[in-house]
């Protein structure tokens, strides 16, 4: 039986992979699908691939594409999530900060350089019309535990993280959401490293068909939202409100909206050039 280990974040946008998994459906194919925690995120996450920890990540577009840029040895071969991630602008619940502005020039709190909630500061900023290199400072907190810290105790002033995460956080008045910054973008990509394409096409193949197969209706799963409120400890309607707006990709990302994120994090120096599509993906 051939072995692949996978990572992605521990939230609700992942919870087909734990069903296929509970299902045996890759063991079915002779597949060892071993599933990794990331719940600090694509800079992690980045870094296993790197290392050869795992062989494929469920990881955030703008974050990969960096990454490869960078000299990561890793394509991505299919979009995940295709809707935008919509993420929440948060503050602890003493903060005298009451509105976006009002942190323009504070520090953001990021689970480390290059994950999403670094790259998504700069965007937010730039939507802002901030001076990129005076109104942004950093405080690396790892993960939301991190982020709960930072925030309660004031080493950090802000937090960006996918709203309905961290809605629970501001339901019992850890954090305040003061506002919205929704990628413009898919958001979850699945990228698998250079040499583990080369040497297991197949399995890749056969692995990306079962998430797929369950993708596709997932929707459909009888009481699929009630099994995400109780797994992931959320209210039932704000999880029927992500399943509205949520939708699920079977496809490689094409090569426009590839070069529109090139283009957008180009602009803000997060990435040194603009690549060529061939660079970043690769079409099984």
């Amino acid at each position: 039986m051939n072995k692949v280990n996978i990572g992605g974040v521990p939230e609700h946008f992942n919870l087909a992979w734990y069903l296929t998994l509970k299902n045996g459906e890759y063991k079915d194919e002779n597949i060892n699908l071993r599933w990794q925690d990331y719940p600090e995120g694509t800079g992690a996450m980045c870094k296993a691939l790197r290392n050869e920890e795992i062989d494929i990540a469920v990881i955030l577009t703008e974050g990969i594409i960096k990454d490869i840029i960078d000299g990561n040895p890793s394509k991505i071969v299919q979009t995940f999530v295709q809707t935008p991630l919509n993420w929440g602008i948060h503050v602890g619940k003493n903060s005298p900060y009451k509105t976006i502005e009002d942190l323009k020039g504070t520090k953001a709190a990021i689970s480390r350089h290059g994950s999403g909630s670094h790259l998504m500061a700069y965007i937010n900023a730039e939507k802002n019309s901030w001076d990129l290199k005076k109104d942004l400072n950093f405080e690396v907190i790892n993960n939301l535990e991190g982020a709960v810290e930072a925030l309660t105790t004031g080493t950090a002033d802000y937090f960006m993280w996918e709203k309905f995460t961290t809605k629970p956080l501001v339901d019992n008045g850890t954090f305040r959401r003061i506002g919205n910054c929704p990628t413009p973008w898919p958001c979850f990509v699945i990228a698998a490293r250079d040499g583990f394409i080369e040497s297991n096409k197949e399995d890749l193949k056969t692995i990306l068909k079962i998430i797929n197969n369950t993708t596709i209706e997932f929707k459909d799963i009888p009481s699929i939202d009630r099994t995400i409120a109780n797994r992931y400890e959320q209210q039932l309607e704000d999880v029927q409100e992500w399943l509205g707006i949520t939708e699920w990709s079977q496809s490689l990302i094409d090569k426009k909206t590839v070069n529109t994120i090139q283009k957008e994090l180009f602009a803000l120096n997060i990435i040194p050039k603009i690549v060529p599509y061939e660079r970043l993906t690769h079409k099984l």
